[in-house]
């Protein structure tokens, strides 16, 4: 594809890797650049890369799972299952109102460290909602990984890194860790800060991103730690099961995984979702503005969707773009990574790259190659 070269050429790529699938296969899978800075190694079919908050699909996914199998409906609460959740006046909160950042939890106020799981836990335990649960939603940046896989291990008794291995990368052979092994770290790809450039979109977001005492800055921010690209390069730091923005894998990996999800939750042959759950990804139960993002957002029960409350065409590159199909969905990670699933016409997108733009929203070096593909098939 001529335009996934022109990222390189024009775009100032350093190394990524694109796949789409149709009909549970594979129908494009391309791959070039390097790893490296210093380009000494290339990137292969076996590299994996960081994809940042691409990770909270996979964990919402497994959740959704979790609840299939027990037969949990989404207008339950969360302190049903999580008991200690239910203090400050959260007791009503639901798994939906959670699931789609309507909790008003995108923020802690007491200061704790993301490495420290307890701690983070008890935070959010403890914290009162932002604003009144179900009356807006806003993006749960940081938060949002803790809150899935301490509902998890309250639903299995097992981590959402444990419940991603067992149910879905082990019998689908997908090339993707949420904590990464040892022994992987040689085909990791490094990944590099954005470069100074053009003011990204949309601008009063990152306006306030950098205003100590907005809700962008708490929100991105809190809990506090790892704001520093290059510490997610540390293998230490890989092997830490960060579910809001910690996997590492391949952009094939994780085409395939939605493939499966845009296919009825079925592949090879193995079934692992009903379609009353493909149903909770595919239907918007947030939409509007964003009380973070300040531009409109939607979501599903834990994915992103495009806003059906504003045009594309206003917001530019600033506005998510999951393809032509209003029921699709899928989760973009920062600096450029982007995945999605488009059911009605059976269609899974990754794309996955190392060096990074300045925007935690899909860009143009991914947009283009949606629009391209619609127009081909």
């Amino acid at each position: 594809m001529r335009l996934f070269d022109e990222n390189f050429e024009r775009f100032g790529e350093l190394g990524a890797a694109v796949s789409v699938w149709q009909n549970g296969k594979q129908i494009i899978d391309l791959y070039g650049g390097f790893c490296d800075a210093g380009r000494e190694k290339p990137w292969t079919p076996d590299t994996v890369v960081l994809v940042w908050s691409a990770t909270k699909g996979i964990g919402s996914a497994c959740v959704l799972h979790a609840l299939q199998q027990q037969k949990i409906e989404l207008n339950r609460t969360v302190a049903e299952f999580w008991p200690e959740f239910g203090q400050a006046e959260k007791d009503k909160i639901t798994l939906e109102q959670l699931l789609s950042h309507q909790a008003g939890l995108c923020a802690l106020d007491q200061r704790v460290d993301v490495l420290d799981y307890g701690g983070v836990i008890r935070a959010l335990e403890a914290q009162a909602p932002l604003w009144p649960p179900g009356t807006g939603h806003g993006y749960h940046a940081r938060t949002f990984g803790f809150l899935l896989d301490e509902l998890m291990r309250r639903l299995t008794g097992k981590t959402l890194s444990d419940c991603w291995q067992e149910n879905f990368a082990r019998p689908l052979e997908l090339d993707f860790w949420i904590g990464l092994p040892e022994e992987q770290n040689s085909r990791v790809a490094t990944i590099y800060a954005a470069k100074s450039g053009k003011p990204p979109e949309p601008a009063e977001f990152y306006r306030d991103l950098v205003i100590p005492g907005t809700l962008a800055r708490k929100t991105f921010t809190s809990p506090y730690g790892l704001n520093v690209i290059s510490k997610m390069n540390d293998p230490q730091i890989r092997a830490q099961p960060i579910v809001s923005f910690g996997g590492i894998g391949s952009g094939s990996a994780l085409a395939k995984f939605y493939s499966m999800l845009a296919n009825g939750g079925e592949l090879d042959g193995q079934s692992f979702f009903s379609q009353e759950t493909i149903e909770r990804m595919t239907m918007t139960l947030s939409d509007g503005v964003d009380r973070v993002f300040q531009i409109p957002t939607a979501f599903s029960a834990g994915f992103m969707k495009d806003s059906r409350k504003v045009a594309r065409r206003m917001f530019g590159p600033s506005a998510i773009s999951f393809g032509q199909s209003a029921i699709s969905f899928g989760h973009p990670g920062a600096g450029g990574a982007h995945v999605f699933a488009d059911p009605e016409n059976k269609i899974a997108f990754a794309y996955v790259m190392n060096q990074m733009e300045q925007s935690v929203l899909p860009n143009e070096k991914s947009l283009r190659l949606v629009d391209a593909i619609y127009d081909f098939l």
